[in-house]
């Protein structure tokens, strides 16, 4: 059953303005509904997954609703934060959606000098699922090295006894593909910080390009831009737990 909310609440939440500026728009008739403009700001309105391709707001479309899932193709050099010094993930998006509530924010982290698939969501219930360990979710990144692998980097992440520096727990067997003698794929299921980067840095290596292309069944498309981001639906979204971690 669709949730129903007066609309003036709608389009405040959704970022479009105070409750009184959102009053003033649809007072003056920018709000439409079916074809027909929708001037009674306490009119409740069923919250539907089609309901932007059935009202537009100053003649756009309106922004999807609650539950909205994004991937992104983040670039290097942004933070995934709402508070840090410097450019953040979520000056890719448009203005107004930062203003949303409930917020939008990242499906776990890529840090600042990784690049490559990210979602967000301002479903918290999907987001913890997706994170949540017991979910064993792998996440598979492509790997650039500064010195050629010794070879056997593959055996030593799937043992599932490699410990990183300052730690006392091993890590969980991760999968590694190598397709140069610097470059490779690595697949894992944990999220520990910096836990790439780290992992070649226990064999002798040092990453010099950590690029995040699949999330569980879910692959960043080769047409999303470097910077780009768009909405996904139920069928991509289900990918994200297809994928056997």
């Amino acid at each position: 059953m669709s949730k129903s909310i007066r609309l003036d609440r709608l389009l405040s939440n959704l970022g479009y303005g105070s409750r009184r500026e959102v009053q003033d728009l649809i007072e003056a008739g920018y709000v439409v509904l079916d074809g027909e403009a929708v001037i009674d700001s306490d009119e409740k309105i069923a919250v539907t997954p089609d309901l932007p391709a059935r009202m537009t707001v100053e003649d756009e479309p309106l922004d999807p609703p609650p539950g909205l899932v994004l991937m992104l193709n983040k670039p290097e050099g942004v933070t995934c934060s709402h508070k840090e010094q410097g450019p953040l993930v979520y000056s890719l998006l448009p203005e107004r959606w930062r203003a949303r509530n409930p917020a939008i924010s990242t499906v776990g982290r890529l840090d600042k000098e990784t690049s490559g698939l990210l979602l967000l969501t301002d479903d918290g219930a999907l987001l913890h699922r997706i994170i949540s360990p017991k979910s064993n979710i792998a996440k598979r990144y492509d790997v650039t090295l500064d010195r050629p692998l010794r070879g056997d980097e593959a055996k030593v992440f799937a043992a599932g006894t490699l410990m990183l520096e300052g730690e006392d727990k091993p890590l969980l067997p991760a999968t590694f593909e190598a397709v140069s003698e610097k470059r490779g794929f690595v697949t894992i299921t944990e999220g520990r910080y910096h836990q790439v980067r780290r992992m070649f840095a226990a064999v002798g290596n040092h990453v010099i390009a950590l690029r995040r292309d699949r999330i569980g069944g879910l692959a960043l498309p080769d047409d999303l831009a470097s910077g780009d981001y768009r909405v996904i639906g139920e069928a991509e979204l289900k990918l994200v737990f297809s994928y056997p971690g």
